[in-house]
């Protein structure tokens, strides 16, 4: 049965499908007049909003379900729902773990991003530069590719559904020897010796590849494994405790929320253990777990960064994060597009091995963002978490009287249509979708059968 149960992960986990200062509202000495969601105040504790999210969860039949609403640099809304393995009775708490998929990968660009202000790399640092001693084993194509190329999708790279070397498998990625910081620079080696896709900065192909190899140079540069340098420079600084890499729980146990497949119809469990995601090769794209509590404190550090205020990294350099480098919409971990409900520009992710999906959006204008998760893979899944995110925007931003344009203007003005998910996400399952990534709005500059334009820039596979 275990056997079964593996080989079933591996036929899941052959890519890594990817497409926040969590705290409770300060408790002050003194009163202060309430900060505001849209014009509603802002109390001293966290509004509800388990009935709505399990509301969703049940509608879709999942085993548990995660959401966070941040504002103004706090969490003002928290909900953690279901049960950790599907047909159990063992609740879900607050501090358990969601799988984040790729959405890591705006917290590796950040972790890259930490190691430029410290002068430890360059935006245009290359490969050659960094690896001299690969000089023999890297194609002449690669040489000059830079982080920015890494970081955008632009290296010439494989794509997702392509993230092992050519011959090799997810069997082989996990055998391979030594420490996650020895398995990725081999992993270098052989993904650097196969030709190029396309002629590096010429073409967007959405590559797990090119963020592995980013985290390879991270630890190329401070001699200390990406894990450890997520830890120190940002887990630790934003207190995010909880924060993992891998699959969630330990080994014949439910300890933590399990995660789930389905497959014709039929959802399995899929035990804890080394084999029940990703190998660590590319653990920089996609590998990160943590509470949906403290995946909000992540959130909140870039609405901050945003702003200017006080944070743990420039301004400028979070403008640089959240600006695609070249033609298209995706900046470093982040898609950028325009949505009147978000005020102009936001940002969105999400992420899935296929046994979990996380989303986020955020919405800088309005010092906003919403994140949601779900321990279960899928169209169903990606579904249950566009409308969790939809009903809490929608909550939160239009359902208070004065509109986030500060106006009075209807919902309808920012949703027209019906009042439903319109489909947040540019993939589904490694396709690029025919239909738009965001939710519905009267603004988009979408043209989904580009792949080389704004949203459907974005993803080949989550």
């Amino acid at each position: 049965m275990g056997r079964q149960v593996i080989v079933s992960v591996v036929g899941l986990l052959t890519v890594a499908f990817s497409v926040a200062d969590y705290r409770t509202v300060r408790d002050t000495a003194e009163a202060e007049p309430a900060p505001t969601v849209g014009n509603r105040p802002r109390s001293s504790s966290l509004e509800d909003i388990g009935p709505a999210v399990n509301q969703i969860r049940k509608k879709h039949d999942l085993p548990a379900m995660a959401a966070a609403v941040i504002f103004e640099g706090h969490t003002v809304a928290l909900a953690t729902v279901g049960v950790r393995k599907a047909g159990s009775n063992v609740k879900v708490t607050q501090n358990d773990v969601f799988h984040l998929g790729s959405c890591t990968k705006a917290m590796t660009a950040t972790l890259i991003a930490i190691l430029i202000e410290q002068g430890k790399l360059r935006w245009n640092t290359t490969l050659a530069g960094v690896f001299p001693d690969l000089a023999g084993n890297i194609l002449s194509a690669y040489r000059n590719v830079t982080l920015k190329h890494l970081l955008a999708h632009r290296a010439g790279l494989p794509p997702a559904e392509r993230s092992w070397p050519k011959g090799k498998t997810f069997w082989d990625m996990h055998r391979l020897p030594g420490s996650p910081r020895e398995q990725r620079i081999a992993y270098v080696r052989m993904m650097l010796r196969q030709p190029p896709e396309a002629t590096p900065g010429t073409r967007y192909i959405y590559s797990n590849a090119g963020f592995a190899i980013a985290g390879a140079i991270a630890e190329r540069v401070t001699d200390t494994e990406w894990e450890q340098l997520m830890r120190q420079m940002l887990f630790h600084p934003l207190g995010m405790k909880s924060a993992g890499f891998g699959a969630m729980g330990s080994a014949g146990k439910i300890d933590q929320p399990w995660q789930h497949r389905v497959v014709r119809g039929k959802r399995r469990g899929i035990p804890p253990g080394r084999l029940s995601d990703n190998p660590p090769v590319i653990g920089p794209a996609n590998a990160v777990h943590c509470a949906i509590g403290d995946w909000a404190k992540f959130i909140a550090e870039h609405l901050k960064g945003e702003r200017g205020e006080q944070s743990l990294l420039q301004p400028k350099t979070y403008r640089i994060l959240h600006t695609p480098v070249f033609e298209g919409s995706y900046a470093p971990g982040w898609i950028v597009t325009e949505r009147n409900w978000g005020g102009g520009r936001v940002l969105t992710h999400a992420g899935s091995n296929s046994m979990n999906y996380a989303l986020v959006w955020m919405a800088p204008q309005r010092n906003f963002a919403v994140v949601v998760a779900t321990n279960q893979g899928g169209d169903v899944a990606s579904k249950a978490c566009d409308q969790a995110a939809w009903v809490l925007i929608r909550r939160f931003l239009l359902d208070y009287g004065t509109r986030v344009r500060g106006g009075n203007e209807a919902a309808a003005d920012f949703f027209p249509g019906d009042a439903t998910s319109q489909g947040l996400i540019v993939q589904r399952q490694g396709r690029i979708p025919k239909r738009s990534p965001s939710i519905y709005a009267r603004r988009s500059n979408i043209s989904p059968n580009r792949q080389d334009q704004s949203r459907s820039d974005v993803l080949a596979a989550l």
